[in-house]
Formats: C-alpha cells, structure tokens, sequence
C-alpha cells in the first residue's frame, strides 16, 4: 500500500501482537534499551565481544527499540504521559531514518509518513521487519 502524504491513508503494519510477538518482556527490553542507552552516550563501555559494530546501525537499533519500547508501554497504560512518549519516540526513528533511508527494512518508508498516527504503526512495521532480519545494528 502506497501512503500519500497528508492524505490520511494509514501506512499498513502488522498489529502490535505479531510486530511485538518476539520482543523482550518489558521489565527486559527496558533495562537492555537503557544498557544501550549508556553505550550510545559513552557512560558505559560496549562489551568487546563480537564484530565491531556500525555506529548508524547501533544508532538505529536503539532509537528504534527505544520507540517500539515506548509503543508497547502506551498500548499497556494509554494515558496522556506514556501515549506522548510513544509519539515522541517515534517521530525521533522516524527523523533518523529520513536522513539513512538505506536503514529502512519494511515497504513504507519514512517520507511518507507525515501523519501523527503512522509514526507508531511505522515502528511496529519497522520492529517486525528488524526482528525477522535478525536484529541488525546490535
């Protein structure tokens, strides 16, 4: 499905149950999301084990668990805080990807998105794609 912008079409994803079907229980994805956090802002130092890793793909990664984090979070408590967050977090993986459209795994990609309500189904296209890719970018 081709999304026009500003048209108000919705981008097509899958729903949170199956984007979110192999993540992290919350409590997990949190402590791993904020570990990658340090790592990004230099107060933690990334374990030496494995390839060396892409900086914009590390980048990605954590924006974009750190929004699919926030989505499942205000799908759980849909009040104004964590539905605010969520919408945050995902305007900043869709920003990152507009400057690295080559980082983008699923059909539609961040240029089109231009209406508040895609930027979460965006994430949850984008996690499902990343998850069956294998995780790229950690």
């Amino acid at each position: 499905m081709n999304v026009i912008p500003n048209s108000g079409e919705v981008i097509s994803a899958p729903p949170p149950h199956e984007a979110y079907a192999n993540a992290p229980d919350l409590r997990r994805e949190m402590h791993q999301v904020l570990a990658l956090g340090a790592e990004r802002d230099g107060r933690q130092a990334r374990p030496v084990t494995g390839p060396p890793v892409d900086a914009t793909a590390a980048e990605r990664a954590w924006r974009l668990r750190q929004a699919a984090l926030m989505d499942r979070m205000a799908l759980d408590d849909p009040r104004p805080g964590p539905v605010a967050a969520a919408a945050e977090t995902a305007e900043q993986l869709v920003l990152h990807d507009r400057c690295h459209p080559d980082l983008v795994a699923g059909p539609h990609h961040p240029e089109a998105i231009t209406l508040a309500p895609s930027r979460r189904l965006y994430v949850r296209q984008e996690y499902a794609a990343w998850t069956a890719a294998g995780h790229p970018g950690i």
